[in-house]
């Protein structure tokens, strides 16, 4: 029972290979479900990212492993599932909020290192903001994945609008993360 929440974190690390095959998969295969086992590929994925979180909480087996491997996990499979769509729709207007996305996750993975450096990692902590910034990327991903209508609605349409509010939710949470940060930047650059 104390690897599970770690296991569910390889596994979503596992999965990311299999996520670009399958993506690829109808260029080689004429499938027309293609889209379906893409997102359900990825929606296991994330899935995976809310249970192992909740489960190391529910059973007190957080650990600094699971803490630092649990956001590269995040990171890599959103970064990946964005450059497959940037490849599949090559447009400043893909590309644009992808940049934003993964320039973000650079950059507060960056900041988070250094303060952890000097001792003040908790001042960047994980936000309410950054959980909900999560769920958007990942329900705009799903949405992009899947690219079909569905009940008459325009899913792909949908994730699109969607991803430019999750790279709008992005820019807001960094911009928490470096105004918290920013009166220890300050600092360090005056004592220099």
């Amino acid at each position: 029972m104390s690897k599970i929440p770690n296991l569910l974190t390889f596994l979503r690390i596992a999965l990311i290979p299999v996520l670009v095959i399958v993506f690829y998969l109808p260029i080689y295969l004429p499938i027309k479900w293609a889209n379906i086992l893409v997102t359900t590929v990825f929606a296991l994925a994330a899935i995976t990212d809310w249970f192992d979180g909740y489960l190391a909480r529910k059973w007190e087996q957080t650990s600094a492993f699971g803490a630092f491997l649990d956001p590269v996990a995040d990171k890599l499979i959103v970064a990946v599932a964005l450059v497959l769509l940037v490849q599949a729709n090559p447009s400043p207007w893909m590309a644009i909020p992808a940049a934003i996305i993964v320039g973000r996750e650079i950059t507060i993975s960056a900041l988070r290192e250094w303060m952890a450096e000097i001792g003040q990692r908790t001042t960047v902590a994980v936000s309410t903001l950054g959980k909900i910034k999560t769920g958007a990327q990942m329900t705009a991903l799903l949405m992009l994945l899947y690219r079909d209508p569905l009940f008459g609605l325009p899913i792909y349409e949908i994730g699109y609008i969607s991803l430019y509010v999750a790279a709008i939710l992005t820019l807001w949470s960094m911009l928490i993360y470096l105004r918290a940060a920013w009166p220890i930047l300050l600092k360090d650059q005056e004592s220099k």
